[in-house]
């Protein structure tokens, strides 16, 4: 999910280079395409692709069941884009339920879609991309907290209810060099431009520097492989040291 770009496709470059078929889903065909073509050369032996959108969260999920069908999946990487920012006292309803549908609603509908193919493989890998802000909220960005940190207890929750063999773990992302994190220091420049805000979100950690989604890829990865096979249930912040808790 979310793979045409960003720390999705990261993602899904990472996997390729472990040899895995992929399904890459999206809203963007033509970034779908690109991002096949590149995935083949990686490796991948096989590369599908499915142009989906999560705020038509049914028909998505429709287009997913019918693709599984032919094609099991047992490795879903859960990497939708945020909720926009804002203060969460000027946040409405509308906001919230539409933030919900997109992200838990649609996250929790496709797993049950393809949970199936991961039971008959007695074998299966969930790993969520969420953000430092399950831990540490990040002023500005409310809407995005509340459903992000849902996010992670859902996860967490069906740690204790999926079978054996089958992970769930979720990856926090810092600042990450993204169009996601470009787009929110654009709607935040006032006296500040743009590029002084990531300036001042690289220098928030030790590493003094945005993150690479190469870097969140090859986490991703590793949370997929048979060597993290008891790792269970966890939040892996891959922040470069931001967070100040344990």
């Amino acid at each position: 999910m979310g793979a045409s770009k960003g720390i999705g496709r990261a993602a899904a470059m990472a996997l390729a280079q472990q040899g895995r078929a992929l399904t890459l889903v999206a809203r963007d065909i033509t970034k779908l395409q690109a991002a096949a073509e590149e995935a083949r050369e990686a490796g991948a032996p096989e590369v599908h692709v499915l142009a989906a959108d999560f705020d038509a969260r049914k028909d998505a999920i429709r287009r997913i069941a019918r693709h599984v069908e032919a094609h099991p999946v047992h490795i879903l990487v859960v990497n939708t884009g945020g909720p926009p920012g804002g203060a969460l006292l000027a946040s409405t309803e509308e906001m919230f339920l539409h933030a919900y549908g997109r992200h838990q609603l649609a996250a929790h509908g496709v797993l049950q879609t393809v949970l199936p193919g991961m039971r008959d493989a007695e074998w299966g890998r969930v790993v969520c991309v969420l953000s430092t802000s399950v831990r540490e909220p990040i002023a500005g960005l409310g809407v995005s907290n509340t459903i992000r940190a849902g996010m992670a207890s859902w996860a967490k929750t069906l740690s204790r209810e999926l079978p054996p063999g089958i992970t769930i773990n979720c990856v926090l992302p810092g600042f990450t060099a993204t169009d996601r994190l470009q787009s929110l220091a654009e709607s935040r420049a006032g006296e500040q431009s743009a590029n002084d805000i990531m300036e001042a979100w690289a220098a928030a950690s030790p590493e003094a520097r945005l993150g690479r989604p190469e870097e969140l890829g090859a986490a991703i990865a590793w949370l997929c492989s048979d060597e993290a096979s008891f790792v269970r249930g966890v939040v892996l912040p891959v922040d470069g040291g931001r967070l100040h808790s344990i």
